[in-house]
C-alpha cells in the first residue's frame, strides 16, 4: 500500500492542517498511559480539558461550540473498522502515526471496499483536521511502534448510542461505524460494512 504524507496534494479531500500551537496539549498527552497491546480511547480527559490551549482549539476550529479533548493511545497496525461523525475531528500525535482514510461518498449500498482506503503519514506534533466526510478509525503506529494521539470532537461524541436509534450503522453518539467481518467490533455486533482485505500496515 502506498504511503502518502498529509502534506501531499492527495490529502486535500480528506482534511486540512490547522496552523495552531498545540505543544502544551502534546506535553500533557506524553504523560498518559500507552498500552503494550491494543488501544485505549478516552473521550474526555480532565488534564487536556483544563489546558488553556483547549479554548483556542474550541474557538478557532469549532467556532466556539463545546468540545471534548481526549486521546487514543496504544498499538495498532490493522484497519478493522472505519467511522465517521457529522463534524470534523482533530488529531494531534506525539509521534509519527499513519491514518487509514476513505471517503464517505464511496460507500455504496451500505458497503465500502477497502481497496479505496489510502494511508497517510502524520508527523509528530502536527494537528490534523479530519473532515466529517472522511472515514477513519484508530491510528496505526509506524513500524509497529506505539502511539499517543489527542482526539478533539464536539462534546458528547462517542458516548452512549441514542436510545431508540434505528440506524444499524450508528454505533455510538455521533459515531457511524463500518466494521470488517474479521474485527472484534463485528463480533460485538457492529454493522459489517467493509468488504475486501482487512488492511495491515
Amino acid at each position: 500500500m502506498k504511503l502518502y504524507s498529509i502534506h501531499d496534494k492527495e490529502f486535500a479531500e480528506y482534511g486540512s492542517l490547522p496552523d495552531l500551537d498545540t505543544s502544551a496539549l502534546v506535553d500533557i498527552l506524553k504523560a498518559k498511559p500507552c498500552p503494550a497491546g491494543g488501544t485505549v480511547y478516552v473521550p474526555e480527559d480532565k488534564d487536556l480539558q483544563a489546558c488553556p490551549a483547549k479554548d483556542t482549539v474550541q474557538r478557532e476550529l469549532y467556532g466556539g461550540l463545546p468540545v471534548q479533548i481526549g486521546y487514543c493511545n496504544g498499538h495498532n497496525q490493522t484497519l478493522n473498522c472505519l467511522e465517521w461523525h457529522t463534524s470534523s475531528e482533530i488529531n494531534i500525535p506525539d509521534s509519527d502515526i499513519i491514518l487509514l482514510l476513505a471517503r464517505r461518498q464511496d460507500i455504496e449500498d451500505g458497503k465500502l471496499d477497502t481497496s479505496s482506503v489510502k494511508a497517510f503519514l502524520v508527523p509528530a506534533g502536527e494537528a490534523v483536521e479530519v473532515y466529517a466526510t472522511t472515514l477513519h478509525y484508530a491510528p496505526c503506529g509506524v513500524a509497529g511502534s506505539g502511539f499517543r494521539v489527542i482526539v478533539v470532537l464536539p462534546q458528547g461524541t462517542n458516548l452512549a448510542r441514542p436510545a431508540g436509534a434505528q440506524d444499524p450503522v450508528l454505533w455510538a453518539a455521533n459515531k457511524w461505524l463500518l466494521a470488517h467481518k474479521d474485527s472484534s467490533e463485528a463480533k460485538q455486533g457492529a454493522y459489517v460494512g467493509l468488504t475486501g482485505e482487512n488492511i495491515t500496515v
